[in-house]
């Protein structure tokens, strides 16, 4: 009998894990994971280096290196935070080998204080490649407005990007034209795109709870009816923009120089709400061509009892469509929903990373202090 996780990857569907640390490195469990579980990638946050840097010990001689150097805070998490990114890429090095970098990729964030700030973005971008120095890192950059013509420009400069914090199917266009202009930028600029690499990380869970909430207040039994839908919706129509605006002309001409397409990412797949499947954001999202990037609870029970039954987002666009004009019709704005949660989503990162920056400054000052 198969694992559910290696049926999912034989449906075509890449299973990155949502999570890195120094202990999950040298105790070999992300070893493990890739050789018993099908993890052919990583995703990193801000919230998950705040977690990891602050539940235990495996930093402490890092950082009193750092203190002892006399290095910032900022240059302290800089260097714990690439250590660890670089150390994964050459964990899934023999992953990126076999698939030509399309899995293999671990990411890391740009500073989440610079959402707001294109240049500032672009310069961080550059820095952060410079520094991991692997062939397999993805750059993370959130798809603010500003973020657009920062993807453009660090494409352009032949890096690989994972696009994060996508909520709108709107501004999901955006960022795959932004995708494509980078490419083309690229290519101007004399880079190999098949060397280049991308994903869009659409995120799935955080609309079902902020929605869920709109129809709990609604109350009614229509509104109840429609309650643990809108996530997979959204991200079902998510994958339809995704198959138009690589089926175009411009894209033919991109994909004929070499270029690979950006593809589809489910982020925030951890379910939320006790009352769903713990696999409903996995099982429900499966196609070939899309990563789902899970946090190690969600990995785990899909790979203890998911049900996988093949592809089970082709034929579901009317459906999907179905679920959002209903939402409207009751009144909540699918406009309102997805601005807020793009608003929250970069306040918790922004907020995880400032309470990181306090954590390693006193970190640092004890370590000095002992020296």
């Amino acid at each position: 009998m198969t694992t559910p996780t290696q049926q999912l990857s034989d449906v075509g569907v890449s299973i990155w894990l949502d999570d890195l640390s120094r202990e999950r490195l040298s105790s070999g469990s992300l070893r493990k994971l890739i050789e018993e579980k099908n993890v052919v990638g990583v995703t990193t946050n801000p919230s998950i280096f705040h977690a990891a840097i602050t539940s235990g010990s495996d930093y402490d001689a890092k950082i009193a290196e750092e203190a002892a150097k006399g290095a910032s805070v900022e240059e302290t998490i800089f260097e714990i935070t690439t250590t660890d990114v670089a150390d994964a890429c050459d964990l899934f090095a023999p992953v990126a080998a076999a698939t030509k970098g399309v899995d293999g990729r671990v990411s890391i964030e740009v500073d989440p204080r610079l959402a707001w700030d294109t240049e500032g973005t672009i310069a961080e971008a550059k820095h952060l490649y410079k520094k991991v120095a692997k062939d397999n890192v993805h750059i993370k950059i959130p798809a603010t407005v500003e973020g657009l013509a920062a993807i453009t420009a660090v494409l352009g400069e032949g890096i690989s990007v994972n696009v994060t914090l996508i909520f709108s199917l709107e501004r999901y266009r955006a960022v795959i034209n932004a995708f494509q202009s980078g490419l083309e930028l690229a290519k101007e600029n004399g880079h190999d795109l098949s060397k280049i690499h991308s994903v869009a990380s659409f995120f799935v869970s955080r609309v079902d709870t902020e929605i869920d909430k709109r129809l709990d207040a609604i109350g009614t039994e229509e509104a109840k009816a429609l309650k643990g839908k809108a996530g997979v919706a959204n991200a079902r129509l998510a994958f339809q923009v995704y198959e138009e605006l690589f089926a175009t002309e411009r894209w033919a001409v991109l994909a004929e120089a070499g270029a690979l397409p950006q593809r589809p990412l489910w982020a925030s797949t951890g379910v939320k709400d006790p009352a769903y499947p713990d696999t409903l954001y996995v099982t429900e999202l499966a196609a070939a061509g899309v990563v789902n990037t899970m946090p190690e609870k969600t990995l785990e029970a899909t790979f203890d009892h998911g049900v996988v039954t093949g592809d089970t987002i082709a034929g579901s666009y009317e459906e999907a469509n179905g679920v959002l004009n209903a939402l409207e019709n009751l009144g909540v704005s699918y406009n309102d929903v997805v601005a807020l949660l793009e608003s929250e989503g970069l306040d918790k990162f922004v907020a995880s990373w400032k309470e990181l920056l306090g954590d390693v400054e006193g970190a640092l000052a004890s370590a000095r202090k002992a020296s």
